[in-house]
């Protein structure tokens, strides 16, 4: 009985681990600080602090003004400008458009995914303009677009009048985006091909049994599928629209006709390399970068809410 009594059940537990040794060692709890630490100070050193002098030095005037604090006069110079005003115009052209320059390489991806005839050259042709420098594709399209250029003469073919592509106010932004999409959608065809790898094959097998036509399949199978990715590409493909695109512009209007085509990047370079204002172009900056955040933030809200209604 002895044996067999509560005290044996007792005794016959195993003993609790102390806490101190359920402690893992030092080295290996700090192992992914370390790990991580390189990054971060990279992040620190070549981003947020050149960011951050770059804001405070907005503050600060220019001239005769050189490293006085002026408070909020850049800014105010900045918004009484009719050529900043019409960048920040342009911006939100760009945003108007975003959904374009992103559902463009998102079809033709879904395409070469589907394995339509040709796939593997067309895979190929699309990417083959993102190699290409802005100055030479600049150099190409004032060719092609000039008045006298090969789109207008084939408009005249078709029996259409000519249209001065880079010389009227009301069409050269257009324009220059078209260009830019053409020239850089190659990038996001790669990102949605790597988004492709991780569809589950299954769904788009079940659609097909259940007779769901193409554009079902993109809306009800692949989009929320590639949710994430399109996530990304609608970022990155804003950051491209803002931040690249100095090269087409100074090749293709030089931010005209009339300033129709000024963004804040090449108002930044403008008042920094030839006005010589550099406080007022970090100002610019400043903008540029909050217009940047609000607009990621909120594309991401919105994909987000609308994957969950999904």
């Amino acid at each position: 009985m002895r044996a067999g009594g509560p005290g044996a059940l007792r005794s016959s537990r195993p003993a609790p681990v102390s806490r101190r040794a359920s402690r893992r060692p030092l080295g290996d709890r700090l192992a992914p600080y370390v790990l991580v630490a390189p990054a971060v100070l990279i992040i620190v050193g070549f981003r947020l602090y050149p960011l951050a002098l770059g804001v405070n030095f907005s503050f600060t005037g220019d001239g005769d003004r050189n490293g006085q604090a002026v408070g909020w006069d850049n800014y105010t110079a900045l918004f009484d400008d009719p050529l900043f005003r019409t960048a920040l115009q342009n911006v939100g052209l760009l945003v108007l458009l975003l959904p374009i320059a992103v559902a463009i390489p998102g079809l033709l991806a879904t395409f070469i995914y589907l394995k339509v005839p040709g796939h593997r050259f067309y895979r190929s042709v699309y990417f083959f303009p993102a190699v290409l420098s802005p100055v030479i594709v600049g150099a190409i399209f004032n060719l092609l677009l000039a008045f006298d250029g090969t789109v207008n003469t084939v408009l005249g073919f078709v029996g259409l009048d000519p249209v001065d592509w880079l010389g009227d106010p009301d069409v050269a932004m257009f324009a220059v985006v078209g260009v830019h999409i053409w020239a850089t959608f190659g990038m996001a065809l790669v990102v949605f091909l790597a988004g492709f790898s991780t569809l589950d094959a299954s769904l788009l097998e079940a659609a097909r049994i259940d007779g769901a036509t193409l554009p079902q399949v993109i809306w009800h199978v692949i989009v929320p599928g590639l949710s994430r990715t399109i996530q990304f590409v609608f970022v990155t493909t804003m950051i491209g629209l803002l931040t690249s695109m100095f090269g087409l512009l100074y090749i293709m209007t030089s931010g005209g006709p009339e300033g129709s085509t000024y963004l804040p990047e090449y108002y930044i370079w403008i008042q920094q390399g030839q006005m010589n204002r550099p406080a007022l172009a970090s100002a610019a900056s400043t903008v540029l970068f909050g217009v940047m955040l609000v607009v990621g933030l909120m594309q991401i809200g919105i994909l987000r809410r609308s994957g969950r209604e999904d």
